[in-house]
């Protein structure tokens, strides 16, 4: 508490703060901000950078000391939030994910979203089918490196690469003979369109999992995508409610609920349960911000939200529609990517857009208004097809969904010479861990097996589990304090009222009820013993002090 407070004062004391945004292309964007500055003036500033148009699908995360991540409200003051001392270090993210990427108007908001899926396939988070993810890779490949040729990229060459948290090397070949003959002559803007275009196609496109558990205690991701809200479990989806199904979504302390109409007026009730009550708190802001953008057509629409009543603990606040920043994520560059493909390619694009975007400056900070909400007819009809089948149990993948970087986030302004080493014993370039602890993603230990991390990260995750129980009591400890808050405030309504009763029975109404209180001996006694002498003791106290008011 006093290193709060302490912090709490060299904070007012600073007037300005240094803060760092990394993003989709590894690079760093540093700016002072002033202490009441706001996060839509950070935001400005970046798509000012990147001359960044359409920024609706796009916000800020951060993760707080707790290790909780936070997307960046952007009415809110940027210092009042942040809980940890500046420098403040916070990340571009994809937020809403296009529901039709390839429809994007503007070519390098199509290259942001490109790089965040391709992130999100190597973090495990994009999991599909061993021949989705071939071909995905191979687009990656064609966009990076263009054609194969047999002098420049040797046997092998795919597996400098990572696009996958692991895959074997029957995939690498794969990969590999898919890029020498499907996709030769295809130009790197077109290996990118054919890539957003095969990936939206996928029953994980837009997920950004949020780790629960469910009625029985069995592990489960919940995530809401440009589609509707999904849960999965194992290597199968479970559960998938289109936004116009969801009508409710509510937590309470640790727990989450979703209320939901589907056909034939089947009423429906979804209960999970967040590791904590910030998770929790965290994934309804999460959906409710999603079912408003993609659900609504236009911001008027938009109505202050709350799941929260006198004692529990809860929130209220009001989104906005089509207006709500979105998230994105550093780009992952993998392997020799750097050293042997520069990025001439990229600035190229970067600049061409931009010289076509300068007349556009002075209105670039707003994105176009979307003539129309994102409902089912923006759905792919294979996808239309796989949900309007069955009860909603789809297989994603012939492995299970767990992805490394949503389980337990950690603060990103930690960089560990540990952590280098085991970078470069993993053969994974410095850039990917980086983003790894800005993203928040420690994995679990089954995780760390399956993927063969050093041993000394899977001690940490160890470590990192035996912190979960200590957050067991911290739990505890909260629910007696709100058993005890509960006990005081109940205790400061009664004796309210008891005042006021007193001031009632006191005073010159002439109520039945009052004049049958007045006559009782208890009151009478309470009146002469107690009552008259207080007044007149504040009588005199009133008249001392009008005496020495009126002789100063």
């Amino acid at each position: 508490m006093l290193s709060r407070l302490m912090s709490g004062s060299v904070r007012n004391l600073e007037r300005e703060y240094m803060c760092t945004v990394r993003l989709l292309d590894d690079t760093e964007y540093t700016c002072s901000i002033q202490r009441d500055a706001k996060g839509q003036y950070l935001f400005d500033l970046i798509c000012h950078h990147l001359n960044l148009l359409e920024k609706d699908y796009f916000g800020i995360r951060y993760v707080d000391p707790d290790k909780q991540r936070h997307w960046l409200e952007f009415t809110k003051s940027i210092s009042k939030q942040m809980k940890s001392q500046p420098p403040f270090i916070m990340c571009l993210r994809v937020k809403f994910y296009p529901p039709d990427p390839a429809a994007l108007k503007e070519e390098i908001t199509r290259y942001l979203v490109f790089l965040q899926i391709k992130r999100d396939l190597y973090h495990g988070r994009l999991l599909c089918k061993t021949s989705d993810a071939a071909m995905l890779a191979a687009y990656i490949l064609q966009a990076e490196i263009g054609d194969y040729d047999p002098g420049k990229h040797p046997e092998g060459y795919s597996s400098k690469f990572q696009f996958f948290p692991k895959h074997s090397e029957k995939l690498e070949r794969r990969i590999a003979d898919i890029h020498k003959t499907e996709l030769i002559g295809q130009t790197p803007e077109t290996a990118e369109l054919k890539f957003l275009q095969k990936a939206q196609m996928l029953e994980t496109y837009g997920v950004d999992p949020h780790p629960c558990k469910d009625v029985s205690g069995n592990s489960a991701f919940l995530a809401f995508t440009p589609f509707g809200f999904v849960v999965l479990q194992g290597n199968k989806r479970v559960h998938f409610l289109k936004w116009n199904e969801v009508t409710k979504l509510k937590f309470e302390g640790k727990t989450f609920h979703i209320y939901a109409n589907q056909k034939e007026d089947k009423k429906i009730i979804l209960t999970y349960f967040a590791p904590t009550p910030e998770a929790c708190k965290h994934l309804w802001k999460c959906g409710v911000e999603n079912q408003a953008f993609y659900k609504l057509e236009k911001s008027s629409q938009v109505r202050t939200v709350s799941s929260s009543n006198l004692f529990f603990k809860g929130s209220r606040f009001r989104y906005r529609a089509g207006l709500v920043p979105s998230r994105s994520c550093p780009s992952i560059t993998h392997g020799p990517r750097l050293s042997s493909v520069p990025r001439t390619r990229r600035r190229a694009v970067h600049i061409s857009i931009m010289e076509g975007l300068e007349s556009l400056r002075d209105s670039a900070h707003s994105t176009p208004v979307r003539s129309m909400s994102y409902g089912d007819s923006f759905i792919p009809r294979s996808r239309s097809q796989a949900m309007d089948s069955g009860d909603g149990t789809a297989v994603i993948s012939s492995e299970t969904y767990s992805p490394s970087d949503s389980v337990l986030p950690t603060p990103v302004a930690e960089h560990s010479l540990e952590m280098a080493v085991s970078r470069q014993i993993n053969g994974a370039p410095c850039s990917i861990e980086e983003e790894k602890e800005s993203e928040a993603g420690t994995p679990t230990v089954g995780d760390v097996t399956e993927l063969g991390v050093d041993s000394r990260v899977a001690g940490r995750v160890q470590s990192a589990g035996g912190e979960a129980a200590l957050s067991e009591t911290e739990q505890v400890n909260k629910f007696v304090l709100s058993v005890l808050r509960l006990l005081l405030v109940t205790i400061g309504l009664l004796f309210v009222l008891l005042l006021l009763l007193i001031i009632l029975t006191e005073s010159d109404l002439d109520i039945a009820f009052l004049r049958d209180i007045r006559q009782t001996p208890e009151f009478e006694q309470f009146h002469y013993e107690y009552f008259c002498p207080l007044r007149r003791w504040f009588a005199c106290k009133l008249r001392w002090v009008g005496g020495l008011l009126i002789n100063k």
